[in-house]
């Protein structure tokens, strides 16, 4: 995209190198915290760092990042899903570049916010594994991760079985079509266009291939051609022609009419 090439030229030497990457490290930092803390002493903390709409509009500007940082309750969960927020953010960086990194993971966090903000809803880091895992699973469909650390599976099944999750928690809360719309806005916007200029591409290989077959049957080599209609064996196999008394060969749809 030239206007993508632009902005990097003149705006990526302030891009973040590995911005999910140092995510998923101060996810765990919070992790850390948080274990030397009781259930009760822990929440006001990760209430502190929530994307909370009424906080955001009261100028507690953090909010619009920190949720981010939140980690999974499960200390197993926690540390499992910052390695994986590492590997999708290195993979994503070796693919686009920081710059572009930093445009899309920004730009849905942003998305989600203004989101936030005018439907009300609260947000934690979980939004931000969905944008990095479908950008991920879109450019590298068929890279592998072990399953329970034993299982091979295809990252786009990963992601095919997560939309589909997506899919049952909005039949079953459909208010939740809300920050889903929101925190994947970015994704779509991101591979929206070419995948319409993909689908538009194979409709025109398409017809160019039916266009091709039809004047490849056309002009393949017959034997019998029809004097009144023109068709021949090539056309219709069907057809069984006949020579008539001056010589010319009529087909027999051509015979019944006449």
């Amino acid at each position: 995209m030239p206007l993508l090439d632009k902005l990097e030229s003149r705006l990526g030497r302030f891009a973040i190198p590995g911005l999910l990457q140092g995510i998923a490290i101060l996810q765990l930092f919070t992790l850390l915290i948080f274990m030397f803390l009781s259930v009760e002493a822990r929440d006001p903390y990760e209430q502190f760092l929530m994307l909370k709409p009424e906080g955001v509009l009261r100028g507690e500007l953090w909010r619009l990042f920190t949720y981010a940082f939140i980690p999974s309750s499960s200390l197993f969960a926690a540390i499992v899903g910052a390695m994986f927020m590492m590997w999708l953010g290195k993979g994503l960086e070796e693919a686009w570049g920081a710059f572009r990194v930093n445009l899309y993971v920004l730009g849905g966090m942003l998305s989600l916010a203004l989101g936030s903000v005018f439907f009300g809803y609260e947000a934690n880091a979980m939004w931000l594994y969905l944008m990095a895992l479908f950008a991920f699973a879109t450019l590298f469909p068929n890279e592998e991760i072990l399953l329970f650390f034993i299982l091979p599976v295809k990252i786009k099944w990963v992601a095919i079985f997560t939309a589909a999750m997506l899919g049952l928690s909005v039949i079953s809360t459909p208010l939740l079509i809300v920050p889903i719309a929101f925190a994947l806005l970015n994704y779509f916007i991101t591979f929206g266009p070419s995948f319409v200029k993909g689908q538009l591409h194979a409709v025109k290989v398409s017809n160019r291939r039916a266009a091709y077959e039809q004047a490849s049957r056309s002009d393949a080599a017959f034997f019998h051609q029809c004097k009144v209609c023109g068709k021949t064996e090539v056309d219709d196999p069907t057809l069984d022609f006949r020579v008539n008394d001056n010589g010319d060969e009529i087909c027999s749809a051509c015979r019944k009419l006449g």
